[in-house]
């Protein structure tokens, strides 16, 4: 196997957050639209809880939901030939995409040291991908 590396990996995930922000901007007007329709304003708390939740789950089922496809991958890493696996070789489940996607959060806390980890670990794995058993290889899936 050929573990993609940190820039590829990196520019990869500049392309799913661009898809991420402009689904999640489109998600939250059609709420916001929905919240102004329905809603009294003294409900502002409400609709800002409901936006970020959303967007959450949107992270969430986005990275998880593509990641543990047939495709192995987002649309980001498609585009630049490379899929997630498990330490075989093999596809994921969801289970262990969800994994990953939270172990993230964990990289992103600790000032993205969890994601620097994949410039300089010997199968190019962040944090995140080591918690869950994971590896980014480049292909496509099979």
């Amino acid at each position: 196997m050929h573990y993609s590396g940190f820039w590829r990996r990196f520019f990869a995930f500049l392309v799913d957050t661009v898809i991420t922000v402009v689904a999640g901007m489109a998600l939250g007007l059609m709420l916001g639209v929905v919240m102004a329709v329905t809603a009294p304003f003294d409900r502002l708390g409400v609709a800002k809880a409901l936006a970020n939740l959303s967007g959450f789950l949107l992270g969430w089922l986005y990275f998880a939901g593509m990641e543990s496809s047939v495709a192995q991958a987002t649309l980001g890493k498609q585009l630049l030939g490379m899929r997630v696996t498990d330490l075989d070789g093999n596809p994921i489940g969801f289970g262990r995409a969800s994994g990953r996607y939270f172990a993230k959060i964990l990289s992103s806390l600790i000032l993205l040291i969890g994601y620097l980890m994949a410039a300089f670990t010997s199968k190019k794995q962040g944090l995140h991908d080591i918690l869950a058993g994971c590896l980014v290889v480049n292909g496509r899936a099979r």
